[in-house]
């Protein structure tokens, strides 16, 4: 129901205001006709009409300056009540495009009352709807960061403009997508759920957590044995556009973000989620899949962690040193160093096919290398060309869509026409690149995000 008061009709006495507008008129016309005699007559009548006229030009002239330069804005709309409640009617101007765009946006503002009321305010006359607000308190200021929708026709540069005329400083801007849409407690609360499941959601959770970022994780000690990862504090460290922390699992975890520097929120969220993997401890999901290949036999694929070592140090004993060298692309004898760091799920996720005696045959891993992700099978010589392959490929490269990786690239060397095949099999966009006798082969699987403006100042 709304509260609405009606009032009843009347007809007007049309005559008497016609009187009144006549008389008015009468009047006007009498003192105009004064006026101009009292000039004309005058010893300085010309100059004086000359220089009121001049002047009223001039006052135009700096009213119209005036309102370009501060860009007063519109009026606001009506407003109406309806339950206790005030809505703002939104009547969209036929003159723009219904298309939209969705960006997440960051900017520093002074910490004082109405710093983020001139910046709406500057976003508003561009036609920009604030979706969702964080900010994160600085010694010297406030970072807010938006999601905004934004016409279609509005430019990056012309967001940043805006946020610069309402007080914002070291701008960054970026282009968002549905998933962002989501608030941020209940983002964080589902990454700490998918971290509970799953040690190697870690880096993944990281990433989600705090945007486009590189993170390394490096090991207490090098598989080559080299000297051990410079110690990090437990509190963790953290310096403008870098963060350091502890690894649960030994070693550090390194995490940096060009051009946009962590914020204290930032750095205790992340210390969070890390808190959360180290009291949990080591952990795999349990699930395994039973296949059928084509010849018939049957096989088991799970993750892998750190309990199927001794099991794959016996593969390695039964693989042809020709096998070992394809997949490690150096000499045989390092191979065993690296298995410890290859099934740590703080580095990827490592899938093993089980024949039905308990024999490991097949070991494919999803690396994260930075930025990047890396494929890489091993194959046991007798199981090799019969499919084996094929379906640890194809659910590494799922495993990578699920973790929102934006491509996966192969290292082996050009005559390894099985890995070549498995490749081509995934019907997927691919690159390859050949130097030296080593052939680099990358799957696109979606456009990765990556933003679109420089930070201004």
């Amino acid at each position: 129901m709304t509260d609405e008061t009606t009032a009843k009709p009347h007809r007007a006495h049309h005559w008497r205001r016609d009187l009144v507008e006549l008389a008015a008129l009468f009047t006007a016309v009498a003192a105009a006709d004064t006026l101009a005699d009292t000039v004309a007559h005058g010893p300085d009548g010309p100059v004086l009409l000359v220089s009121s006229a001049a002047a009223l030009l001039a006052t135009t002239a700096f009213h119209t300056w005036w309102a370009r330069r501060h860009h007063h804005a519109p009026p606001a709309p009506p407003a109406a009540a309806h339950s206790g409640r005030t809505l703002v009617k939104d009547t969209p101007d036929p003159g723009v495009a219904d298309a939209t765009t969705l960006w997440r946006m960051r900017t520093t503002v002074r910490d004082e009352p109405g710093s983020l009321a001139a910046l709406c305010s500057a976003l508003a006359r561009h036609g920009v709807d604030i979706l969702s607000l964080q900010t994160h308190p600085l010694a010297d200021g406030v970072v807010d960061e938006l999601l905004l929708r934004a016409p279609g026709a509005l430019a990056a540069r012309d967001l940043a403009e805006a946020a610069a005329t309402g007080g914002g400083s070291d701008t960054w801007l970026e282009r968002a997508d549905a998933h962002d849409l989501v608030d941020a407690p209940t983002r964080v609360l589902n990454l700490a759920t998918r971290t509970a499941l799953d040690a190697a959601e870690l880096p993944l959770a990281l990433r989600r957590l705090l945007g486009r970022c590189t993170i390394r994780s490096a090991p207490a000690r090098s598989p080559r044995g080299g000297a051990p990862a410079e110690p990090v504090p437990a509190e963790g460290m953290w310096e403008g556009t870098v963060m350091r922390l502890r690894d649960p699992a030994g070693g550090s975890i390194t995490i940096e973000r060009p051009y946009l520097p962590f914020t204290p929120t930032e750095f205790a969220r992340a210390r969070a989620l890390v808190e959360l993997d180290a009291r949990l401890g080591p952990r795999v999901p349990p699930r395994a899949d039973v296949l059928t290949l084509p010849e018939g036999n049957a096989i088991t694929v799970r993750r892998a962690d750190a309990g199927d070592l001794d099991a794959a140090r016996a593969m390695h004993e039964r693989c042809s040193p020709a096998t070992l060298a394809q997949r490690y692309h150096g000499p045989v004898g390092d191979a065993d160093r690296y298995l410890r760091h290859l099934l740590s799920p703080r580095f990827g996720r490592t899938l093993a096919a089980y024949t039905a005696t308990g024999r490991l045959v097949a070991l494919g891993h999803l690396l994260w290398d930075g930025d990047e992700t890396e494929v890489a099978l091993l194959v046991e010589d007798q199981w090799q060309r019969r499919g084996v392959g094929g379906e640890l490929l194809g659910r590494l490269v799922g495993l990578a869509v699920d973790a929102g990786c934006g491509s996966v690239y192969a290292v082996t060397r050009s005559s390894n026409t099985g890995m070549v095949a498995a490749m081509r099999a995934l019907d997927l966009p691919l690159d390859y690149q050949v130097e030296e006798g080593t052939l680099v082969i990358t799957a696109r699987l979606a456009p990765a995000r990556v933003p679109v403006l420089p930070p201004t100042s």
